[in-house]
């Protein structure tokens, strides 16, 4: 057996401190009725604190210093020690019933990206899972991801993989709270995004980290978070706190114009509705009632008239060339990048998805 092996090994029982008690007890030649007596406190008390089924309190472990000159914090730790791990017994007993549960998680993906590490031993795979998304057990990690007051349980790939969108995010919540963020302003947010469409035809590397720090200076932390198999997902926008919102990005699509457009479509909910709810854009959502499919329209006509005016994209329809010279002069003229254009006229029928696409920017999370 290696060291990595010996420091991880957890026995199934516990040693009550009245084990120790007892050999202490029986190395001086001290009788329990004589610990009672000296103590103050009655046999049966002391008795029960041998046979563990009495703990040591802090009073006790007090006159155990006075009796047999070994500190109160020495019995206070020994009976903190066993508590711990009676409750840690009592957890594994009880997920051992739960391991189940594990087979809804794409965990060797959630490994690969490192977001947790995987065990062999399923409660301790179970337990790891549970520290990741920061809840004490199964039942109240659906108390806090299956609530049905979630926006995200109308979308049709949370039904399919609920568990996997859950995980997805859960990191980009854990990624957010890291993110230092000034107080969110939407007078700021709105005069941020204007600089950030500039950006769209620059290169990842460029515009990245400006994105980034942009939002974070209007109190939005921007997160790029892969998908996981199964999620299906684009982007997602929640509050973290109430001067603090999330948007979440995937890279779904792998493409220029679906990451501009999921990104203001995003930036459409943080400036036009509520705080409490959570949006997410997956492929093919499902039913969703009439306000919350508004919500998303509105999210919708938000991106598309950030990216392309209303009027500028009219005007170029009337010219009905769509070739890749006058798209990328359309492009210059408004100061976005031509996938971006491609994207909206295949969106909207004017050309089909397999005309323009070398025009469009491809994206890749960079291997780590």
């Amino acid at each position: 057996m290696d060291n990595k092996a010996e420091q991880s090994f957890q026995p199934d029982y516990a040693v009550s401190p009245g084990e120790t008690l007892k050999e202490t007890l029986e190395t001086i030649g001290m009788s329990q009725a004589d610990l009672a007596e000296r103590t103050g406190r009655p046999k049966k008390t002391i008795n029960e604190i041998i046979m563990g089924k009495a703990a040591i309190t802090s009073e006790t472990a007090l006159q155990l210093e006075r009796v047999l000159g070994i500190p109160a914090s020495f019995w206070n730790n020994l009976e903190r020690n066993y508590q711990e791990r009676l409750a840690r017994i009592r957890e594994e007993h009880s997920l051992k019933k739960q391991a189940d549960w594990l087979k809804e998680f794409p965990l060797a993906a959630m490994a690969k990206m490192g977001w947790l590490k995987k065990e062999d031993n399923p409660i301790t795979m179970l337990q790891a899972l549970l520290n990741f998304f920061g809840v004490a057990g199964v039942n109240e990690w659906k108390g806090v991801w299956e609530k049905p007051q979630a926006a995200y349980r109308d979308s049709k790939a949370f039904q399919s993989n609920p568990a996997a969108v859950a995980a997805w995010l859960r990191m980009g919540e854990i990624e957010g709270q890291k993110m230092e963020c000034r107080t969110f302003e939407p007078r700021s947010f709105r005069a941020a995004l204007q600089q950030l469409r500039s950006l769209t035809q620059k290169n990842p590397e460029v515009f990245e980290p400006a994105m980034k720090e942009l939002c974070a200076g209007s109190g939005v932390a921007l997160v790029f978070i892969p998908e996981l198999p199964g999620t299906r997902l684009y982007g997602a926008t929640r509050w973290l706190k109430p001067s603090k919102a999330l948007i979440q990005l995937s890279l779904r699509g792998k493409s220029d114009d679906h990451l501009w457009f999921t990104f203001f479509h995003e930036a459409g909910h943080i400036l036009l509705h509520g705080k409490k709810e959570v949006f997410i854009e997956a492929q093919g959502n499902g039913r969703q009632e009439t306000e919350r499919i508004s919500k998303e329209k509105e999210a919708d006509l938000f991106a598309q008239e950030m990216l392309i005016s209303k009027e500028a994209y009219k005007n170029f329809l009337t010219g009905n060339d769509y070739g890749p010279d006058r798209i990328l002069g359309f492009a210059e003229q408004i100061g976005i990048a031509p996938g971006i254009i491609v994207g909206r006229l295949q969106h909207d029928n004017i050309i089909s998805f397999s005309q323009g696409n070398k025009l469009k920017k491809r994206f890749r999370f960079s291997e780590k």
